[in-house]
């Protein structure tokens, strides 16, 4: 339990909560001024530049983390960057935690991992959680944005299992060249769905580029750096709780950083849908890769 930690490390679990909580917020400004899938792009290119100098490859395994990259890489980032675009940092922060009910699902379809009435339960109530925050009045006209996100959720679970089945590559090797295969595969839906690329990045102001440096160095290197580091040392019981601060710190950071409304329906759906994303984690908390990144 943390209260058994060393300190140290207890601070080290709450930094890294911390800095992906806060990420919601800071990815809203860098996409004020990138497009989502550049924005991607931009993030994955810089996370290969430093990871693949220091992991090793997945030999005999390039198909698979391909289907990854493709998977989580594409797909999962772009619905969710292009969901969050949209909405305010507060309600994508909520919305994403589909993600856990997602993939208890998935682990007792494909892994024959029983569901339980506790964790059927926690789904339940983490799902009427985020239907409560879609029947928000303000959210009138961004229900395809929610619906981006809520699918982005859909997807991290499907490339949790994908992971889930690769377990001769560590977390690191597999965030580097996850990263490496992305990069052109979101680079190029970019160039064919997106416009003005070259002019955002010659316009991009310090708080953007400090957005996509956020992204890559603090979130993927040193916020996983750390995770696995923990992860060796401590039980996924004892770090998995410190993940369900993460929305949270995304609410919170939203209403303080960028004036997020703080609505009685958006308080009432984010209590339940954490409380219902805590009961599966806590109920059986390797549901969930620690390997699998999410925003």
């Amino acid at each position: 339990m943390p209260g058994s930690m060393a300190p140290l490390h207890l601070l080290m679990f709450l930094a890294v909560a911390l800095i992906w909580g806060l990420n919601f917020a800071v990815a809203k400004v860098g996409l004020e001024e990138l497009p989502p899938l550049l924005f991607m792009a931009m993030r994955f290119t810089l996370v290969a530049i430093v990871l693949i100098p220091w992991v090793k490859p997945p030999r005999g395994y390039w198909r698979q983390v391909i289907a990854i990259a493709f998977t989580l890489g594409l797909l999962h980032f772009s619905l969710m960057f292009s969901g969050l675009k949209v909405l305010d940092a507060s309600t994508a922060a909520i919305s994403i935690q589909l993600q856990v009910p997602f993939a208890a699902l998935l682990a007792a379809i494909f892994f024959k991992d029983k569901l339980g009435w506790r964790r059927a339960t926690g789904m339940a109530i983490a799902f009427i959680g985020v239907a409560l925050i879609a029947g928000e009045p303000r959210l009138n006209g961004q229900y395809l944005a929610l619906f981006m996100v809520i699918s982005a959720a859909c997807i991290w679970s499907v490339a949790n299992v994908q992971i889930k089945f690769l377990t001769e590559v560590d977390g690191f090797s597999l965030n580097g060249w996850i990263a490496v295969f992305a990069t052109p595969m979101l680079f190029a839906a970019s160039f064919a769905l997106e416009e003005g690329q070259i002019e955002a990045i010659s316009q991009l102001s310090w708080m953007g580029a400090f957005a996509v440096v956020y992204q890559s160095l603090l979130v993927v290197v040193f916020g996983y750096g750390c995770w696995y580091w923990l992860l060796r040392r401590y039980s996924v019981n004892q770090a998995m709780p410190f993940t369900l601060l993460v929305p949270v710190i995304g609410v919170v950071s939203g209403v303080v950083f960028l004036g997020d409304t703080m609505t009685p329906y958006l308080i009432a759906g984010g209590a339940l849908t954490v409380i219902g994303v805590a009961v599966i984690v806590l109920r059986r908390p390797r549901v969930a890769s620690t390997r699998a990144e999410r925003l």
